[in-house]
C-alpha cells in the first residue's frame, strides 16, 4: 500500500468513528462451483472489512440446512451469514434476517433483493426480546457500524445514539403468526447480539424444544464469566451437543466443549454451534 493511500484510508477510518454519514453498498461478485455467479452487497464503511464469499463458506451451512428449510438469522447486520444460509435454503426456502440498526438494515436489504432464484431471505428490522417493546440503538462509533439495543439512552455500547427508536418483537410469536405453516422445517437459528445471545435464546425456548433447529451464537469477550457459562447451560438444557469452530469454513478447526467451564475459559469473542444429542434429533 502507498503511503499516501495509507493516510487517506486512516483519515477516513478516523471521520466514520467520530462523524455520522451513510454508505453506499458495493456490490461484488463472487464464482462458487456449486452456486454460479453470486453478487454481494459489502457496506462502503471504512470500518467495516468487505466479505469474500468462497464456496466452502456456503458449505459449513449446508451441513445444518436444506434446500426448502426455514432458517433465521438474528443480528443479521449487512447479511454476511445471511446470504450463505440463504444460499443454503435455496429459493424454495425462506430466510428470515433481523437487524435492528438502521444503517446496516438498509445494506441487508440489497443483499436480499440480489441472487434471484437462488435464495429467498425477508429482512425484518426489529431486535428479537422476550416482549414487544421500543429501544434506542447505541453505537460506539458515529458511523454505527456496531452497537446494540438499550431501554435508555445511558449504555455500554457507547455514546451514539440513532434519534428514532427501534422495535423488538418475540420471535416465536412472530412465527406462529406469520410462518405457522412453515415452522416444521425451522432447521437452523443464527445469533449474534453483543452479549444478548442467552437472553434471546431463553425467549426461544419452546422453539427449540419443539424443532430442534441447528443453534450458532456468539460468547462475547466482553460478557462476565457467569454470563459465558449461562451461555453454554441455557443451550446445554436442552440436551444439545455444543461445539467452538474457528469460522463459517466447511474446514474450520472444531473443539466439542463438554462443559461450561471450557467456554468460560476462552477470554476472545468466539462462535459456538450446538445441535441436538443424537437421541433427540428431529
Amino acid at each position: 500500500m502507498k503511503l499516501s493511500d495509507y493516510f487517506r484510508e486512516s483519515m477516513l477510518r478516523r471521520k466514520a468513528r467520530r462523524i455520522t454519514q451513510e454508505y453506499p453498498a458495493r456490490i461484488n461478485s463472487f464464482e462458487l462451483k456449486d452456486e454460479g455467479k453470486i453478487d454481494f452487497a459489502n457496506w462502503d464503511n471504512p470500518l467495516v472489512t468487505p466479505l469474500f464469499i468462497s464456496q466452502e463458506m456456503v458449505d459449513f451451512f449446508k451441513k445444518f440446512i436444506k434446500k426448502g428449510d426455514l432458517v433465521i438469522d438474528i443480528g443479521a447486520n449487512v447479511g454476511d451469514t445471511t446470504v450463505l444460509m440463504a444460499l443454503a435454503a435455496g429459493n424454495t426456502g425462506i430466510t428470515i434476517g433481523f437487524e435492528p440498526n438502521p444503517y446496516v438494515f438498509k445494506i441487508l436489504e440489497k443483499n436480499a433483493s440480489l441472487n434471484k432464484g437462488k435464495q429467498n431471505i425477508v429482512p425484518l428490522p426489529y431486535a428479537i426480546t422476550v416482549k414487544e417493546e421500543e429501544f434506542y440503538y447505541i453505537s460506539s462509533e458515529a458511523s454505527f457500524g456496531n452497537g446494540g439495543i438499550s431501554p435508555t439512552k445511558n449504555s455500554k455500547h457507547g455514546k451514539f445514539i440513532f434519534p428514532d427508536k427501534i422495535k423488538g418483537i418475540n420471535l416465536e410469536e412472530l412465527l406462529e403468526m406469520k410462518y405457522k405453516d412453515k415452522l416444521n422445517n425451522l432447521s437452523f437459528i443464527k445469533i449474534d447480539t453483543e452479549g444478548y445471545d442467552k437472553e434471546i435464546i431463553k425467549s426461544i425456548s419452546g422453539l427449540i424444544d419443539k424443532y430442534k433447529p441447528a443453534i450458532v451464537a456468539e460468547s462475547f469477550k466482553y460478557s462476565t464469566d457467569k454470563e459465558k457459562a449461562e451461555l453454554f447451560n441455557v443451550i446445554n438444557q436442552h440436551e444439545y451437543e455444543i461445539f467452538y469452530f474457528e469460522d463459517f469454513n466447511i474446514n474450520a478447526r472444531i473443539i466439542k466443549l463438554e462443559k461450561s467451564s471450557d467456554l468460560v475459559s476462552w477470554k476472545k469473542t468466539i462462535n459456538i454451534y450446538a445441535v441436538p444429542s443424537s437421541s433427540k434429533k428431529k
